[in-house]
């Protein structure tokens, strides 16, 4: 069932957390507009606001509340204005939302994103608060409507919800148990979305690693690696995140031997102490984890390996923490994803014992941080020299206006500034691009390009700007900030596999 509305009411949709948050935001954009809303114009205050919250991240409440507060004075001058919140907070606090702030209209959970409609309908008509938490999955969120950010690059989700109970984490709570989609509905979401110009896709889950054992097949998502590699025009193919208790060696084969699957991992390791590591619930050691990086270089020396870790766990000693040094070092990661321990509500870590002072993790972070910039500095030095095929994206760059420059995404997802030739690529379109300098979180290509590949990507991003793909490069340098699929942004605060 799909709500009308009497005019065309503008929304926005505000996204905090995680990637599955970010797909899930698609999703909730296609049903909206689905329903006959339309993007409120930038700077104007939308007649519908939703807020799709991550429970994981430091003071998310507080933060949630803060925003809904700065709302308020809006929902007064405008009655017919309606708020909505979902996402993991709102499966969390439930009813307390609307306690805490009665002029929200519309109160949603992770499990059923595609009945936000028909509640601002019914919210509107009734003039009563609609709050609706489902406790399993509604809809599979794929099988929803939705507007994709980039023209050329997907999320796929392979699987919602996680089977693991890592006790610094809440999203099984929040998201529930593992549920896996078929691989030929996965498949023909990709071929769909391949046949409207994307390049690139993110197969997406909690734990890719374990898709498939819902049906009963341990070794489907190698398989659904490999499948990916017959799908004709899909260039690059890259996944997150998977888990390393069940990685399989089937998997670094398939992405060895699949020439559309990327040679780029990210692997969370959160500590290099085994002690912490079980105490995290987390069902491997740190020999395990050094091994999957043995064999995964062993397969493919190109490699660009990043992770997630947490700095200050309870109980985490200067010996655990030296322990996840030892382990930073041997494994030269290309990135990592770092994280101070805070306390999250409802966690099992939330009540253990020997809470670490804020300082002494202060403290640490910065050495671990000090210690990974020098390795990624030394990793993206490498690559001086060498001439790479760059993605173009949008918004990746935000000093290109000023550098004159645009920005893309390397094969192994590190991110490339290059100075275009004499024809200006457009996001989509792929350059060749000689690397000139490397610094900790980007590479250089002053060159300008070698070559320029128009893809239909390119062409796809440029129907969306109204100008026919044969009218020119339509596109200015330091184009404004759009989302784009990757496999873990820096706004990421949800480090969950």
């Amino acid at each position: 069932m799909t709500a009308t509305v009497e005019s065309a009411r503008t929304y926005e949709v505000r996204t905090y957390g995680c990637q599955m948050n970010v797909h899930d935001s698609e999703r909730l954009s296609g049903l909206l507009e689905d329903a006959g809303y339309v993007p409120a114009a930038q700077g104007e205050t939308a007649d519908v606001v939703v807020f799709n919250t991550c429970a994981v991240r430091e003071n998310a409440d507080n933060k949630l509340y803060g925003n809904l507060g700065h709302l308020r004075p809006s929902k007064v001058g405008n009655p017919g204005m309606q708020i909505a919140v979902g996402g993991c907070l709102a499966q969390k606090d439930q009813g307390e939302i609307v306690r805490r702030a009665p002029w929200v209209d519309v109160v949603f959970g992770t499990h059923n994103i595609g009945s936000l409609p028909v509640l601002l309908e019914r919210a509107r008509v009734q003039r009563e608060a609609q709050v609706e938490i489902k406790e399993s999955l509604e809809t599979f969120p794929s099988t929803l409507p939705t507007k994709r950010e980039s023209a050329y690059a997907a999320w796929v989700s392979v699987s919602v919800g996680c089977n693991n109970t890592c006790t610094f984490c809440i999203v099984p709570a929040l998201r529930g148990k593992e549920k896996d989609r078929r691989p030929g509905d996965v498949l023909n979401e990709v071929r769909t979305l391949v046949d409207q110009g994307v390049l690139e896709i993110t197969l997406l889950g909690q734990n890719v690693n374990t898709y498939g054992v819902e049906f009963g097949d341990r070794l489907a998502f190698g398989k659904l690696l490999r499948a990916c590699g017959d799908i004709e025009g899909l260039e690059r193919v890259r996944f997150t995140s998977p888990h390393p208790a069940a990685f399989t060696d089937d998997v670094i084969a398939a992405m060895a031997e699949t020439p559309n699957v990327m040679h780029q991992l990210h692997m969370p390791l959160q500590s290099g102490s085994d002690r912490v590591l079980k105490a995290m619930r987390r069902s491997y050691r740190a020999e395990r984890y050094l091994g999957i990086i043995e064999r995964v270089r062993a397969a493919m020396p190109d490699a660009a390996i990043s992770t997630d870790i947490i700095v200050g766990f309870p109980g985490e000693t200067e010996e655990d923490f030296q322990g996840t040094l030892d382990v930073v070092r041997e494994s030269r990661f290309a990135n990592a994803f770092t994280f101070q321990y805070s306390i999250r509500p409802g966690t099992p870590a939330a009540t253990m014992d020997d809470q670490i002072p804020k300082e002494v993790v202060q403290e640490r972070y910065e050495r671990l941080v000090a210690l990974q910039t020098e390795i990624s500095w030394a990793e993206n030095k490498k690559q001086v020299g060498r001439t790479l095929e760059v993605l173009v994206a949008e918004g990746e760059g935000r000093k290109d206006e000023a550098t004159h420059r645009m920005s893309g995404r390397a094969p192994d997802n590190r991110l490339v500034h290059f100075t275009p030739g004499a024809e200006v690529p457009r996001p989509g379109d792929v350059v060749s691009a000689e690397v000139t300098y490397a610094a900790p979180h980007h590479l250089v290509a002053d060159g300008p390009a070698l070559r320029l590949r128009r893809t239909r990507a390119g062409d796809a991003w440029q129907a969306r700007q109204g100008t026919p793909a044969g009218a020119g490069p339509g596109v200015m340098l330091g184009m404004p900030s759009i989302g784009r699929p990757a496999p873990l942004p820096e706004t990421s605060g949800c480090s969950v596999s």
